[in-house]
Parts: structure tokens; C-alpha cells; sequence
């Protein structure tokens, strides 16, 4: 079945009577369950908290889950039921399939699922569900992530710190950033909100895409012009999703083409540098240090070289995460179930075969 047949097919409500059954897979507040209740009378909504994980901060999605065999049975039930899931069910990655044979989309609350889907097998095992994407909700918290890197970076944030831990008095000077090229590889909705904001700062922002988006930088670089773009940039920044194509893009060779002292950022996925290559970078001095959201291996291992350098700043893959991230997905997701209902396409569909 083609895609259009699928979305077809997903829309389709032959009367008022007909009801498609929404279950909700991660925890969520109740105010904006009851949002999602308000779209449509048609839709019945289903959120059972306590056959979920309680969240360990705001907007989480991956809680660790306990329950009583009799949970989990409902829970199964449920599953059965569900035409349409809010989340993606971290219990039941491997069999999803055959414990939602039902479900006709899936509306993520990450951005970066392509991977996931593809590990999984749901594109081939689910062939008649469509996967959302909740891209662009963290276009805003990652792009003050970058700020903020930068920021510390250029006036020595780190160094600050070390010297107020052990109460050392030591002036320094640090540096501004007008003039300065921070350089984008990847120019989407996260891209775009950086090269705004880094602009406001009076930054001279390049950058390249697999896609093409000229129009949001001071200076295009088509992708295969990305070893005559690095040695302009004074700041790099990767923000690309995980694909066969961006698979350790950022090796040794790309990173000596950056000018000696260059700043690195990756908010993109571990997988798209090789990470070993970027130590080496920076234990020699050739870059001048690296803020890190993601990671080869995930959580970083306590032998990582990365968290004792004093030039590094280790998120632990949370500079995309808000305590407004589940009102926005909401948002997201009330619009998308508007669009199903009145049988118009979805926002962020995901295509299964360029992963994004």
C-alpha cells in the first residue's frame, strides 16, 4: 500500500458515531489530556498514569516503568485498543506490533525517531501506520543551548567556576563574539533558530544542509562544499539527523580543516562524529574546547576522557528538553488529530526511507 493510500486510510471516519481510540504512552499532565479530549468528540482519549513510569523531571519520556502482572495485562488491553498512540511504548519496543495491530499512527515526542524506526523494523512490520515527528518543538531550547555554549565558551565560564570552587582570585581576559563565524551543519527548523539567534549576537552564520535551506544563513555551502566551509568557522555546530549519509560525517580530516582553536558543538547525534577523533582534537589543543549534548554511547561511560576535560561541557542529552515541551507537543498533536479529523495531511510526517 502506497503512502497516500495509508494516510487515506488513516483519516478515513465513515460517520459521527465512529470513534478512534487514543492512548496516550507517557506521562503527560492532566490539563493537556484533557486539551486532546476537547479536540473532537469523536476521539476517545485514554491515559491510565499509573500503568506509566512517574516522570523524573519535566517532560519525560522514557520513565522507568513498574507493574503488577494484573497492570500489566490492562495495559496490554489497552494497546489492543488503540487506533492512534501518543508516544511511542518504551515497555513494548520489540512487539509493539503485535500488541497494537491497530494502531494507525504514531504521534512521537522526538524529533530524531528515524533510526528507532528503522532498528525496530516498523516500517516494514508496521506498514500501514504513519509516524509524526515532533520536529521543531525543541528548535527554541536547543538554540539557546548553542547560546549559551558559546557564551561560556568565549568568556570562560568553566574557568569561573573552577576558580570559585577553590576561591582563587585570578583576572583573565576572555572575548567577545561580533564578527565571529559560527558555521551550521544542518539548516532545519533547530538550524534556522540558531543562525536567528546567533545573528542577535552579531555572529556571521554559514552553514550547509542535506536539503538545501540558503535562505537562513549569511553564506551557503552546498554538502559537498563542507571541507571548503569548515576553515572559515570559528564555531561549529551539528545539528543533523543520524542517516546513512551523515554517519561520522565529522571525522579527523574535518575537524584539522577547522582553523586551529575552533570551538566545537554537537546537538545532533553521537553518531554522526567520530568521537575518538574529537578527543584527540581537543587533548591535543588544536580545538579550543567542545560543548557535547550527545553521545556515541549513551549514558557517556565514567571512563570517557570527556568529563575530566576542563575545555569540554557535558550535557547529559538534555539541552533539548523544556519544562514547556509537553504543552508544545500537545500543541503538535491536537493540530495533527484537527488535520486527521478534517482529512488533511499531517505535520512532520516521517519518511521511513530518508529517515527524517
Amino acid at each position: 500500500m502506497n503512502k497516500a493510500k495509508m494516510i487515506q486510510n488513516l483519516h478515513e471516519l465513515p460517520s459521527e458515531r465512529v470513534t478512534k481510540t487514543i492512548l496516550i504512552a507517557s506521562y503527560l499532565e492532566p490539563e493537556l489530556v484533557e486539551r486532546i479530549r476537547q479536540v473532537d468528540s469523536r476521539l476517545r482519549v485514554i491515559y491510565e498514569p499509573d500503568l506509566l513510569g512517574k516522570p523524573r523531571y519535566a517532560a519525560d519520556h522514557s520513565a522507568p516503568h513498574e507493574r503488577t502482572p494484573e497492570q500489566e495485562a490492562q495495559w496490554r488491553a489497552l494497546l489492543a485498543q488503540a487506533d492512534i498512540l501518543f508516544d511511542f511504548d518504551q515497555t513494548h519496543r520489540p512487539d509493539l506490533p503485535e500488541l497494537a495491530p491497530h494502531v494507525g499512527w504514531v504521534q512521537s515526542t522526538s524529533a530524531g525517531i528515524g533510526q528507532f524506526v528503522k532498528n525496530m523494523k516498523y516500517d516494514q512490520r508496521m506498514p500501514n501506520t504513519i509516524f509524526t515527528t515532533a520536529s521543531g518543538i525543541h528548535a527554541r531550547p536547543l538554540a539557546e543551548f548553542v547560546v549559551m555554549a558559546v557564551l561560556m565558551h568565549y568568556k570562560g565560564a568553566l574557568r569561573m567556576f573552577r576558580d570559585q570552587h577553590r576561591k582563587h582570585w585570578e583576572r583573565y581576559a576572555g572575548t567577545d563574539l561580533e564578527g565571529r563565524t559560527l558555521a551550521i551543519v544542518g539548516l532545519g527548523r533547530v538550524g534556522s533558530e540558531i543562525a536567528r539567534l546567533s545573528r542577535a549576537l552579531g555572529m556571521t552564520v554559514i552553514g550547509t544542509d542535506v536539503k538545501g535551506s540558503p535562505e537562513v544563513v549569511d553564506r551557503y555551502y552546498e554538502l559537498g562544499q563542507l571541507h571548503a566551509m569548515l576553515p572559515v568557522a570559528d564555531v561549529l555546530v551539528l545539528i543533523v539527523p543520524h542517516t546513512p549519509q551523515t554517519a561520522k560525517m565529522i571525522g579527523a580530516k574535518e575537524l584539522s580543516l577547522l582553523p586551529r582553536g575552533a570551538f566545537f558543538i554537537n546537538i545532533a547525534r553521537g553518531a554522526v562524529l567520530d568521537e575518538p577523533a574529537l578527543i584527540e582534537a581537543l587533548r591535543s589543543g588544536y580545538l579550543s574546547g567542545a560543548a557535547l549534548d550527545v553521545f556515541t554511547e549513551e549514558p557517556l561511560p565514567p571512563s570517557s576522557p570527556l568529563w575530566e576535560m576542563p575545555n569540554v561541557l557535558v550535557s547529559p542529552h538534555s539541552a533539548s528538553t523544556s519544562d514547556r515541551e509537553n504543552a508544545r507537543i500537545t500543541d503538535l498533536f491536537c493540530d495533527n488529530l484537527r488535520r486527521f479529523l478534517n482529512g488533511e495531511p499531517l505535520r512532520n510526517v516521517l519518511n521511513t526511507k530518508l529517515l527524517y
